[in-house]
């Protein structure tokens, strides 16, 4: 089984910034919660990591890195 860091985006591997997998963050609302997320996206994640991490905001969104933010 794939260990898996859930404060990593499995796609790119940078922070997810969710609020769930910290718990300094605990009852925070997550970015997630009200953000679109591109279905394509949930679809690039591969099947060993699904409903383990968050994706980042920029992975989530299918951004090219230069607007993530």
């Amino acid at each position: 089984m794939t260990t898996v860091d859930p404060s990593r985006c499995p796609l790119c591997g940078q922070s997810n910034t969710c609020t769930q997998s910290d718990p300094a963050r605990a009852g925070e609302d997550c970015w997630c919660f009200t953000a679109k997320i591109d279905p394509a996206a949930l679809q690039r994640i591969p099947p060993e990591l699904r409903r383990r991490a968050c994706l980042c905001p920029r992975c989530a969104q299918l951004l090219p890195p230069e607007q993530a933010d």
